[in-house]
């Protein structure tokens, strides 16, 4: 019994929940049709204004293009009437220039008309002038060079005459000389006779080292002459003589020229430059003083200059 009024309770109360629970779920789902409606509405009411937006948008650009368009046909028409008058332009400047182009032709037609008149008649005159000028000059240089030549054949003429006569006149000079050397040698060798020194450091050698230099001097002055020189055999048979009389006393000249200088060699020594030898080669081309050398010792030292190859 007791199993029968509790089941009954139990069923009773599930009814009450049951009725509780369908209640509030019901009207769960009135609310939310509620707000589905109003959303729907709130979208339909946004559809609505976006058509009026996108009506006066579409408005607005017609119009817009409707104005750009007249603009750039205003912009156009201007274009072309520029153009035009531009043309316009160009054809009166074109014509311009065609008439000047025109009348230029003819003035310069007629001035080289002119100017080739006045060129074969001045051509005419140059041409004239020019024979008359070669023929003048023509004479006049055949004058001249037959003055010139003449003249230079006298000068040359002249200045070999004045070269032999000074030549010559060196000849006399240096015999002169050459003899005067010799008596000096004769009275110093007679004096040595008879006053003899003891020793060659004590002996007076200062006119043997005056006859070496001028002998030098001479023989220099004897390879410059030529060979018909009045005089000259006299002058090299003297000098011949003089040298003998020197080395028969015991001096001596030491031959340097032409040889090749060495540094060991106890001389005063300038040294020249010159093209005409081996890069380094030294070759002694001048003697300004002789070595001369007394029995075997030296009492005057060389002075030489010396040719250096480049």
């Amino acid at each position: 019994m007791k199993k029968l009024v509790l089941l009954a309770l139990f069923f009773g109360v599930t009814n009450l929940v049951a009725q509780q629970q369908d209640s509030t779920l019901t009207n769960t789902i009135q609310k939310l049709e509620t707000k589905v409606n109003q959303q729907q509405n709130d979208i339909q009411r946004l559809y609505s204004e976006l058509d009026k937006e996108y009506r006066t948008y579409r408005i607005v650009r017609e119009d817009l293009n409707k104005k750009i368009i007249e603009k750039q046909e205003e912009v156009i028409d201007s274009l072309n009437a520029l153009i035009d008058e531009s043309n316009q332009r160009l054809v009166s400047i074109n014509e311009q220039l065609d008439s000047r182009i025109q009348d230029t032709e003819k003035k310069a037609d007629s001035q080289i008309a002119e100017l080739d008149s006045s060129v074969e008649k001045n051509r005419l005159y140059w041409i004239i002038a020019t024979l008359v000028t070669l023929l003048l000059g023509g004479l006049v240089y055949w004058l001249l060079g037959k003055r010139i030549k003449s003249s230079k054949t006298d000068v040359e003429t002249q200045i070999r005459i004045t070269k032999a006569s000074l030549e010559e006149e060196s000849v006399k000079l240096d015999n002169k000389l050459v003899e005067a050397l010799e008596t000096q040698l004769k009275l110093q060798n007679e004096t040595s006779k008879s006053q003899p020194v003891s020793s060659p450091e004590k002996a007076d050698h200062s006119l043997a080292v005056k006859v070496a230099d001028e002998i030098i001097r001479i023989q220099k002055n004897l390879s410059r002459m030529d060979e018909s020189t009045k005089g000259l055999k006299q002058l090299n048979s003297s000098v011949k003589r003089i040298q003998d009389n020197f080395a028969s006393n015991g001096y001596e000249l030491v031959g340097m020229l032409g040889k090749e200088y060495n540094d060991g060699m106890k001389v005063s020594a300038n040294f020249v430059p010159s093209d005409d030898l081996e890069t380094g080669k030294q070759i002694i081309t001048r003697i300004i003083k002789p070595q001369v050398n007394f029995k075997g010792e030296m009492i005057q030292a060389a002075q030489i200059e010396v040719s250096v190859g480049e």
